[in-house]
């Protein structure tokens, strides 16, 4: 077996071992968070703008994380230890409530992604979807859209940006208070473009942190994972989910020890019925607003399963100049801005949850007639709002903005993206 057939029957695995592969989520819960994402906006939280000055984060690097190092023994999240929480949380655990809902672009989405706009491809491809009719079913994800709107703000201006610091966070003593608080004492390496703690063969608790743009990380613990079983045995994960508060704490826990102020994040947890790991989640908040790009952290009874991040400080770039309310609007229909459905409108929602048995035809569709009309669903959307917040953007050389962008709501509750900044400060070169 080549590395690729191991690498997808790795996968396939991961994917049957699923734990809320056939759950569905409860009623009126799609509700509740479309009113959320789209009622009044709470004003911005005085204390989580806490950004960082590029020459004073420099200039201060090695006394401010060498401390970390010995602190981070005393703090470990895994094993038998605990969780870490209380009196090394740094506060209460309050749920994310005061900023807005992050803003995502979906052609910015990283190197590694493919998405060029339209629906997420885990929202088209959801329950009761054929996947091959999905972009007849959904023309909010084909691009064919007739956008209208009246009353939005024509005035020009200008909007804060902001970019990550990778290098700011790529040494082995910031590595290595990381590791430590993840319960891995082994030597930290920089090899093949990556920080590296522990084996890297899935055999034992594991941290790679990349080279790119924001210095992401990847915790894995396979000791303390529920599903993890020798060999290819079928895991039967027994055991109670971790508190809400636990899952928090554990994650304010990590936070502190890779030296970011957990009251610059906004936290929310979850967990899947049946399932024996809560996961939690921190948004870093900006101007009154989350960012697209987060911590996570699932968290099993006998410690941490796995963790992700971006160790990368964010800096300030001075004001960009942004187009109008109204110019932005425009660019929902600019193929050059390639306009993102984030977010399904109330009616394509209820249509994408409601799971129909499907009956197998008994005779192939009639033919086709002469004058037989070509279909091409136009799918019409009245914008009703707008606002302008912030959203990552990779560059081609691997480094990360953060920019203006707009978030537009239309009518039914769906929303779209589009970026903001002025055309004066964009390279629309290929490359």
């Amino acid at each position: 077996m080549n590395d690729d057939d191991k690498q997808r029957d790795l996968v396939a695995r991961l994917r049957a071992a699923d734990p809320a592969g056939e759950i569905e989520a409860r009623a009126g819960f799609a509700d509740e968070v479309i009113a959320r994402m789209t009622g009044p906006e709470a004003e911005p939280m005085a204390d989580t703008a806490l950004v960082a000055d590029l020459g004073t984060e420099r200039a201060s690097r090695r006394p401010r994380w060498l401390p970390f190092v010995a602190v981070a023994a005393s703090i470990a999240i895994v094993g038998a230890a605990g969780y870490g929480i209380g009196a090394n949380t740094g506060g209460p655990m309050s749920l994310a409530d005061g900023a807005a809902p992050p803003i995502t672009l979906q052609s910015n989405g990283g190197p590694e992604s493919s998405a060029q706009g339209g629906i997420e491809p885990s929202v088209a491809s959801g329950a009761g979807i054929d996947q091959k009719m999905s972009s007849l079913a959904y023309p909010y994800g084909s691009g064919r859209n007739a956008f209208s709107t009246s009353g939005l703000g024509t005035q020009a201006g200008t909007a804060q940006a902001y970019a990550y610091d990778p290098r700011s966070a790529s040494s082995s003593e910031k590595v290595t208070a990381l590791a430590a608080a993840l319960g891995i004492g082994l030597p930290v390496e920089l090899r093949d473009g990556s920080w590296v703690a522990g084996p890297q063969d899935g055999s034992a608790p594991s941290l790679s942190v990349s080279l790119d743009g924001m210095l992401s990380f990847y915790f894995q613990n396979p000791e303390v994972n529920p599903w993890q079983c020798e060999g290819d045995q079928v895991c039967e994960p027994t055991g109670q989910p971790p508190s809400e508060d636990a899952a928090i704490g554990a994650l304010r826990t990590l936070l502190t020890a890779a030296g970011r102020d957990p009251a610059a994040f906004e936290f929310t947890s979850q967990v899947w019925e049946g399932s024996p790991t809560r996961t939690a989640e921190a948004k870093p908040v900006i101007d009154g607003q989350q960012l697209d790009q987060g911590w996570a952290l699932e968290l099993a009874e006998d410690g941490v399963v796995s963790a992700t991040g971006a160790l990368a400080d964010v800096v300030d770039l001075g004001m960009y100049p942004v187009v109008s309310e109204q110019e932005g609007f425009e660019r929902l229909s600019d193929p050059r801005f390639s306009a993102a459905a984030t977010t399904l409108p109330l009616a394509l929602r209820d249509q994408a949850s409601t799971t129909e048995e499907w009956v197998a035809p008994t005779e192939p569709p009639a033919t086709p007639v002469a004058g037989t009309s070509v279909s091409w669903p136009v799918n019409k959307v009245e914008i009703v709002s707008a606002r302008l917040g912030l959203t990552s953007q990779w560059q081609p050389d691997g480094s990360v903005l953060v920019v203006p962008a707009y978030a537009f709501t239309d009518a039914e509750g769906g929303t779209w993206s589009v970026l903001a900044v002025e055309e004066s400060m964009l390279d629309f070169r290929a490359f």
